[in-house]
C-alpha cells in the first residue's frame, strides 16, 4: 500500500529545477511516477536544448506534464535574452480583436509544441482593477470584466489550437491586489455578488471556451472563506469553481514556496492543504530539490493519518494523468502582428506627440527597476528590439542616441540631460525614486517625454506614452513609432 501510495502521491507534484540538464533527483522522482516538471527561464538555452530536455524526461515518464510559463508579453521564459515576439495581454485588450489575439497565442503554442511542452500556464485573465498592482499590471487584457472575458476565451482557443493545454490564472481574480503574493498575503474584500460580476466572467468564459486547466491564487477573500487562501478553500476550489462554475478539468496551485501560501505554514503543509481543498496538481516553485521529500512525504503522511481522504487523491493524480497525451503540431501557423497594428494600442499625449514629431536628438533615460518574480530578468522594450533588429533604421537611430541607465529602485541624484529626454520605464507611478528622476528631469526643462511600458495610473501623469506592455514585440513597435514620427 505505502509503495502504491507514494507513486500516487508523485503524481500530483510538480516540482521546478535549475539548470538546462535534467537532474538525478528529478530523473529518480520520474522514475517513482513524480507528475511532470515545471520549465522557467535557467532551463531554457535554445530551441534544440529544450526539445532534448523535454524529450529526455518523457522518456523516463511518458505520462509526465512538462508545465512552462509562457505568456507572451513581459512574461516568457522561452525568451528571456532576447523579449518575447508577442505583444501581450494588455496590448491585445486595448486592439480588442478577438482574432489576434487567438492568432498570438497560437504563435505561442506552435512554439510550445515544438519544444516538447504540454501545459502552458497561461493566460493570465485577471481583470486588473487596480492600477497599482504589483504583479499582474499588463499580464490583464484590461479593467472591463467583459473584454476580459472574450479575449481570455479567444486566448484559451488559440493556444489550444495549437495542441498545447491552457490554463487561466489566478482563480478566483487577482486584479485588485495592492501585494504582490510572492512576497505576502494579498486580502481581497469583495463579495462573492461583486465576484461574480468583475473577476469571475473571464474563468467562466474560459472554462466555456474548453480550458484545460485553472490555476488557484494565493490570496484572501474573507466575505467568502476567511480561514484560507483560495489554493487552499474548498469553498472556493470545490463548491465555487467547481461546483458553480462547472469546472471539470485540472486544477493547478500556484507556486506553493510563494509566501502567500506557506509563509506561516510551510511548504507540505500547504500542499496538503490545497489538495484538500480541490487543487489536482501542485507546483512546488523553481528549484524544488529541498521541497520535494517533505512534500511527498507530508502527502502520504495526511493519507494516512485521515487528514486527506485517500479518494480526493486518487481523483486528483487521475486528473493530471488525463491531461498527459502525444504533443502534435496543430492548426495553421500565423504571422506576427505587425508592429503597426501594436503601436496602435499606445496612448499617445498630445503634448508628447508635438515634441516626438520634432527632428533631432534625444538622450534615453532607462528606469531600470527590479521586475516582480513573475516577470524576471527576460529582456525588455525597445532595447530587446534593437538588440535583436539592429539592422533596421529605427534601431539604428534609437542605437546611436546617448543613453543613461537609472536605478528606479534606490535615490540617486537626477540624471544630467542636454537636450531632450526621452525616459522609458515599467509601472513608473509606483516607484518612487523613478517618479523622483521625472520630476528632476521635468523640472529642468528641455524637452521630457516619458514612455511608461507597464500599466500606467489613471491618471497618465509619468507615462506621456503608455505602450500596456514591455514585451520585445511592444518595443519594435515603440522603434517604429519614434522613427515614424519625425517623417
Amino acid at each position: 500500500m505505502t509503495e502504491a501510495l507514494r507513486r500516487t502521491a508523485a503524481a500530483v507534484l510538480l516540482p521546478g529545477f535549475v539548470g538546462p540538464v535534467l537532474p538525478g533527483w528529478v530523473a529518480d522522482a520520474l522514475r517513482e511516477g513524480l507528475g511532470g516538471v515545471c520549465l522557467f527561464g535557467s532551463n531554457v538555452r535554445d530551441p534544440q536544448q529544450l526539445r532534448g530536455l523535454t524529450d529526455a524526461v518523457r522518456a523516463l515518464q511518458p505520462d509526465a506534464v512538462v508545465a512552462i510559463d509562457e505568456e507572451g508579453g513581459d512574461v516568457t521564459r522561452l525568451h528571456v535574452p532576447d523579449g518575447s515576439p508577442e505583444p501581450g495581454n494588455a496590448v491585445l485588450g486595448r486592439l480588442d480583436d478577438v482574432e489576434a489575439t487567438t492568432a498570438s497565442a497560437r504563435a505561442i503554442g506552435h512554439e510550445l509544441v515544438a519544444a516538447g511542452v504540454t501545459l502552458d500556464l497561461a493566460p493570465t485573465v485577471d481583470v486588473n482593477t487596480n492600477a497599482d498592482n504589483p504583479v499582474i499590471g499588463a499580464r490583464s487584457f484590461g479593467e472591463e470584466p467583459a473584454l476580459a472575458a472574450r479575449h481570455a476565451a479567444a486566448w484559451v482557443r488559440g493556444l489550444q489550437s495549437a495542441g498545447v493545454a491552457a490554463c487561466a490564472k489566478h482563480f478566483p481574480g487577482h486584479g485588485d491586489t495592492a501585494v504582490d503574493s510572492h512576497l505576502g498575503l494579498p486580502v481581497v474584500d469583495r463579495s462573492l455578488d461583486v465576484l461574480r460580476e468583475t473577476d469571475l466572467p473571464p474563468f467562466v468564459a474560459a472554462i466555456s471556451a474548453g480550458v484545460a486547466a485553472v490555476m488557484t491564487s494565493h490570496i484572501v477573500l474573507p466575505q467568502v472563506d476567511d480561514a484560507a487562501p483560495a489554493t487552499m478553500s474548498r469553498r472556493i476550489l470545490t463548491d465555487l469553481l467547481r461546483g458553480e462554475l462547472g469546472f471539470i478539468g485540472l486544477v493547478v496551485t500556484d507556486a506553493l514556496d510563494m509566501a502567500g501560501a506557506s509563509g506561516v505554514i510551510g511548504i507540505p503543509e500547504a500542499a496538503v492543504r490545497a489538495l484538500a481543498a480541490g487543487a489536482d496538481l501542485l507546483c512546488l516553485g523553481s528549484s524544488s530539490e529541498q521541497h520535494l521529500q517533505p512534500v511527498l512525504d507530508a502527502v502520504v503522511g495526511a493519507v494516512e493519518d485521515g487528514r486527506l481522504p485517500l479518494d480526493r487523491l486518487q481523483d486528483a493524480a487521475a486528473r493530471v494523468r488525463a491531461l498527459a497525451g502525444p504533443v502534435v503540431q496543430a492548426g495553421p501557423e500565423d504571422p506576427a502582428l505587425p508592429a503597426e497594428r501594436v503601436a496602435a494600442a499606445f496612448a499617445v499625449s498630445p503634448a508628447a506627440a508635438v515634441l516626438l514629431a520634432e527632428p533631432g536628438e534625444w538622450t534615453v533615460v532607462r528606469l531600470q527597476a527590479q521586475a516582480n518574480i513573475a516577470v524576471g530578468e527576460a529582456a525588455w522594450g525597445p532595447f530587446a528590439a534593437a538588440d535583436a533588429e539592429p539592422g533596421t533604421r529605427a534601431a539604428r537611430r534609437f542605437a546611436g542616441w546617448r543613453r543613461i541607465d537609472v536605478d528606479a529602485d534606490r535615490p540617486g541624484p537626477v540624471p544630467v540631460v542636454e537636450g531632450r529626454a526621452l525616459v522609458v520605464g515599467r509601472d513608473v507611478h509606483r516607484h518612487p525614486h523613478a517618479r523622483a528622476a521625472v520630476d528632476g528631469l521635468r523640472a529642468a526643462g528641455g524637452g521630457v517625454v516619458v514612455v511608461d511600458m507597464g500599466w500606467p495610473s489613471p491618471d497618465r501623469a509619468y507615462a506621456d506614452v503608455a505602450t500596456f506592455g514591455g514585451s520585445r514585440a511592444v518595443g519594435a513597435a515603440l522603434l517604429l513609432l519614434l522613427d515614424r514620427m519625425e517623417d
